[in-house]
Parts: C-alpha cells; structure tokens; sequence
C-alpha cells in the first residue's frame, strides 16, 4: 500500500496512510532518537485547543493519570519506544506549518482506555541545530473510541 491522501481536516492537516515500510523506518527513527543520547524532547502538556476540551482528554490529566509521580521524559521516552507498526494510525502534515516534518498519529490501550499519540522526530542529521528532536503534540485519553479500521497495520 503507498502513501495516499486521505482527507483535511477542520485543523488544517493533510492526512494519509504511509506504506507499512515507511512506518516501520519512522519508528526505527523514533528508536534511534531515543537512544542516542542526545535528544531534545518537548511535551505540549497545555494546549490553547484543551481551554474548551473536557479535562480528561487533555496531555496533563493523562500523563498524570496514567504515570503519577513519574518523570515525564523519562516514561513518555519509554512508551514511545513500545510502539509498534499495528499502533499505527496515520501521518500527518500540517499545512500551517509546511516547513515542519510530518507528524505521526498511534493509538494504544491504556488500563483498558484508548490513548491518543500524537508526535513528531526529527533527526539531527536532517536538521542544522544539532541533536535529535522529538516532540510530543499529544498524548491523551482518545475522545472517541478506536475501531479495529483505525489501525491500517493492525493483525487480526
């Protein structure tokens, strides 16, 4: 399956499905970064869209729900080092900001709730200011239930 354009969104984003392959070099992207020792990580915990969003379905709620008393860094570095092909939802590019690189959306199941994952790596090679880049959009309770059809990759 290549990469086809899905649709826009009312946030300005072009979404499409990548082939298996370029998911799975994008996560072993994330992995590198992770492992490299020297990665930039950045969390959006407060976001101007959360002002009118239950708090649940927030970054700050979930993480703290999910890892109270935990490092921030530290267990989002771990969750997003578990993903995997089947976690896989779809990629993302922001028109509003074309010069950044796309982002990629996976969900996961959490204490039995799903979990919206929203990020973007870029690697230092791709970039002048050194280091590897990750930054984290979103990673909050999903306000709508996965569907099986929401995972391209998923095995049955």
């Amino acid at each position: 399956m290549g990469s086809v354009i899905i649709k826009m969104n009312k946030t300005r984003e072009l979404k499409r499905i990548e082939s298996e392959m370029d998911v799975k070099t994008y996560l072993d992207r994330l992995k590198y970064a992770l492992d490299s020792g020297s990665v930039t990580f950045k969390i959006q915990k407060h976001r101007k869209i959360d002002k009118n969003r239950d708090n649940k379905y927030t970054n700050s709620y979930t993480i703290g729900k999910l890892f109270p008393n935990e490092d921030v860094v530290e267990v989002l570095g771990k969750e997003l080092s578990l993903l995997t092909i089947e976690d896989y939802i779809e990629t993302v590019k922001d028109t509003k900001r074309p010069k950044k690189s796309e982002m990629r959306v996976f969900g996961k199941k959490y204490s039995g709730e799903d979990v919206y994952i929203k990020i973007r790596v870029a690697l230092a090679s791709q970039f002048d200011y050194g280091g590897n880049f990750i930054f984290v959009m979103s990673f909050h309770y999903a306000e709508w239930d996965f569907k099986e059809s929401d995972f391209p990759y998923i095995k049955v």
